[in-house]
């Protein structure tokens, strides 16, 4: 593991830097500097155009499609003085890092002129179609539909946990389009437009009132024949290029939220004078180790994906499967450290302290940031493979244990 910048990075850090103090508002970067509630409303509203006209989103794709080609270990500085001065980057999850890249890597010309401008200037908002109810780990069991009618794609079935299926215009979609060939081989990978008639959504109102979640019923649901990425069939390759860009250039910032999160229970700790207590200064300690273990991991990460001296996609797994665990484990001590005051609503909506930047509930149910916290912690083992199938990626492709056995069918 190489913890040393070359000089070209570290002069591309002095640009960004650079352009960040010359574009946030002033005072930004002094101790204690807080945004007026008019002030943040404006920044909210401005600061993306200043983001696309710096150049700065999707600065990675290459500079014919709109981005600044920059390499790996750019994108990696990047990220990390946007980190270490607090200034989002714009959070366009599902388009900017997972189906963007996607279509770059495999969509044809013309998908790549029809998607990718929408994509970059925010255009086009886009929700994930992968799980099913009864095909989460085990993707390639998916049930959903598509057969081919003249010129467009007719598509039936169900997916679950869509997030943000209700404000997307276009859902990346794993249908089956070949029955009779093998599990994975007969898989393809549509784009199909959310706003027709054959598409209804139901949200799943979760305990603490938000609903960021979604049902989705695809009833003779169609897309044109044209939007399929990567050819008929070849959709499994082209998913697991999608799951690998959720593990992307962020590899030495994602722990950032899980210490500003744990600085908060140390906080909480002391407020309630728990930090006396052995057993929880215990539990803190360990829960620090975590962190600073997903922060080495990161710049581990980051050397393989520069020097390519590993399997990329099992140290990905091992590193997924640790922070999603770690997390569950710090919001159950963090609701140990609250006591009965996790047991009640605690939060003040949009005065509330924030730690993480999530914004989750209703203004008639306001859960505190570490609840919100501690219920989004749930769904992190889920979510990108769940803990159990990164499990059985690290057994068998690194201990060269068997193959889990199928259950047997009815």
């Amino acid at each position: 593991m190489d913890l040393t910048y070359p000089q070209e990075a570290e002069s591309f850090r002095v640009e960004i830097h650079a352009w960040l103090e010359e574009n946030l508002p002033k005072g930004w970067f002094e101790p204690g500097f807080k945004l007026s509630e008019d002030d943040r409303k404006e920044f909210n509203r401005t600061w993306t155009e200043k983001l696309f006209a710096g150049g700065w989103i999707c600065a990675g794709w290459p500079v014919e499609y709109g981005g600044k080609g920059l390499t790996l270990l750019q994108q990696v500085v990047l990220n990390e003085e946007f980190a270490k001065a607090g200034a989002p980057m714009r959070a366009d999850f599902f388009g900017d890092t997972l189906v963007g890249p996607t279509i770059l890597q495999w969509g044809t010309e013309e998908q790549k002129r029809e998607f990718i401008p929408g994509i970059l200037k925010g255009e086009i908002a886009w929700c994930q179609g992968f799980s099913e109810p009864d095909s989460g780990s085990d993707l390639a069991s998916l049930k959903t539909t598509a057969v081919l009618d003249g010129d467009e794609w007719v598509i039936n079935g169900q997916k679950v946990w869509t997030t943000q299926a209700q404000h997307a215009d276009y859902v990346f979609l794993m249908v089956r389009t070949d029955p009779d060939v093998a599990q994975h081989a007969g898989i393809s990978y549509l784009l199909v437009p959310m706003h027709q008639e054959g598409i209804e959504i139901r949200p799943i109102v979760q305990v603490d009132g938000s609903a960021e979640f979604n049902e989705v019923f695809l009833s003779n649901a169609r897309c044109p024949k044209g939007n399929v990425v990567g050819g008929v069939n070849n959709g499994w390759k082209v998913a697991m290029t999608t799951l690998g860009f959720e593990r992307g250039s962020s590899s030495t910032t994602g722990y950032r939220r899980f210490l500003k999160e744990w600085e908060f229970v140390v906080k909480e700790a002391t407020r309630l004078g728990k930090n006396k207590d052995l057993r929880v200064r215990d539990d803190l300690v360990r829960a620090w180790e975590k962190v600073k273990i997903m922060e080495v991991n990161g710049y581990r990460s980051l050397t393989d994906s520069l020097n390519n001296t590993h399997n990329t996609a099992l140290l990905g797994a091992c590193n997924k499967m640790f922070w999603s665990e770690a997390h569950r484990d710090s919001m159950e001590l963090a609701l140990d450290v609250l006591g009965m005051e996790a047991q009640i609503l605690t939060g003040k909506g949009e005065e509330g302290e924030r730690i993480a930047g999530r914004g989750r509930g209703r203004a008639d149910y306001p859960v505190s940031e570490l609840q919100a916290s501690f219920f989004f912690s749930r769904s992190e083992t889920i979510w990108g493979g769940t803990a159990e199938i990164q499990r059985n990626i690290i057994g068998e492709r690194a201990l060269g244990l068997p193959k889990e056995p199928k259950p047997a069918k009815a």
